[in-house]
């Protein structure tokens, strides 16, 4: 079976968009692990005491709770964004893979 050239571009088109996808979903997986030790850290921070350490770099300083608190929530509320925009990247790179599935199959089986 002969491909004409819109179909071959079409096809290559769909493994660049496969292939974004899956960086995307990479990005998605990487922020989610973020936001669960974020997660964590507010949790373990609410039911710490009074002294509380953050580590930089490599040493570990005395550090304000309510600081720390506000921190990390700022921390969140910027992985929440991020999230939302990768999953409206994830949506449209979803619909451009189902629209070129569906453009491909019809070509090929008229082209059959």
């Amino acid at each position: 079976m002969k491909i004409d050239k819109e179909t071959q571009n079409r096809i290559q088109e769909l493994q660049l968009s496969e292939q974004g996808m899956q960086n995307v979903l990479l990005q998605k997986q990487a922020f989610q692990m973020e936001m669960n030790e974020t997660d964590s850290a507010l949790d373990e921070l609410n039911r710490s005491k009074d002294e509380v350490y953050k580590i930089v770099g490599q040493v570990m300083l005395k550090s304000d709770k309510e600081d720390m608190k506000k921190e990390l929530e700022d921390k969140k509320k910027i992985l929440e964004l991020r999230m939302k925009a990768i999953e409206k990247q994830e949506t449209l790179i979803k619909e451009k893979i189902e629209d070129l599935h569906k453009k491909i199959e019809e070509e090929l089986k008229k082209s059959k």
